[in-house]
């Protein structure tokens, strides 16, 4: 206390034989201190609680089609559960570093790498469909295997790595990959669909962008029907041992939406399920 009291430069008890009592700076320095440690206690006690909630700012990248069809929607609706979640949303198909720059959590489309620094779930698997309008289909028939793709016009889809080969079924089972000559070369999955509707040529895409065309009969599947089987849709975050509660439930969020049917395998109008 003698320490105490010359840091301050003030007398904070009146010392007698019989007893000790607090000067007036005593008594103001002591309702200062319980006041303080009040808001400590609060503070400590908010931390905790924000530790079980689903709170603070979530820092998310996305693929930029799939992002916005099919992750977003989950992502705002989620938002009117959890009023103390803030999004950080950003759409870009490159592969970011989420340690390097700050990211909680990334969706991406592909395998998760062998990173030691990274924890993933798996989504589910996007399948990709070869198919072309009604309208070219009529003009320039429809191929029966891949050797007939070379009579047709091929849309083809450039990625970082250049042009990405078309998944195609095998002679006599599972899946070959092909390098496809195209007429045309588009870099964006959208753009892709939307020559492909405008009877362009034939195209490759992910049963997760043309669902929709497909069922309205906007687009016909070519040589399988259903699709092939194509790459992993991965959740990842950065390995801890304390999984903060606003990644956890966005994982919960996206797997309980994905799985294990994915919404754009669902029954379209006019007809049935593609196969998982």
């Amino acid at each position: 206390m003698a320490t105490l009291e010359q840091r301050l430069g003030v007398r904070l008890l009146v010392r007698t034989t019989r007893r000790l009592s607090l000067t007036e700076e005593g008594a103001d320095f002591y309702q200062s201190c319980v006041r303080v440690l009040a808001e400590l206690d609060e503070a400590e006690a908010r931390a905790a609680s924000r530790r079980r909630e689903v709170a603070g700012t979530l820092r998310i990248s996305l693929p930029v089609s799939f992002g916005r069809r099919w992750v977003l929607p989950q992502l705002l609706e989620m938002t009117k559960r959890h009023p103390l979640l803030r999004l950080d949303i950003r759409l870009s198909d490159r592969a970011v570093d989420l340690l390097e720059e700050g990211i909680d959590m990334v969706v991406r489309l592909g395998e998760p790498g062998n990173s030691a620094f990274l924890s993933s779930r798996c989504l589910g698997h996007q399948r990709v469909v070869t198919c072309a309008s009604p309208a070219y289909l009529a003009e320039r028939g429809s191929p029966a295997c891949a050797a007939d793709l070379a009579a047709h016009d091929c849309l083809t889809f450039a990625g970082e790595g250049g042009i990405v080969p078309w998944t195609l079924p095998g002679e006599t089972a599972g899946t070959t990959t092909v390098a496809i000559d195209g007429r045309h070369t588009i870099s964006d999955g959208e753009a892709l669909r939307m020559a492909a509707i405008d009877g362009l040529g034939i195209a490759q895409l992910p049963t997760w962008l043309v669902a929709d065309a497909l069922g309205s009969g906007a687009l016909i599947a070519v040589l399988a029907p259903q699709g092939v089987p194509g790459t992993p849709i991965q959740a990842m975050w950065p390995t801890t041992r304390d999984l903060a509660p606003k990644i956890r439930a966005t994982v919960d969020e996206l797997l309980a939406h994905f799985l294990p049917l994915a919404p754009w395998d669902s029954p379209p109008p006019h007809g049935p399920p593609l196969s998982p």
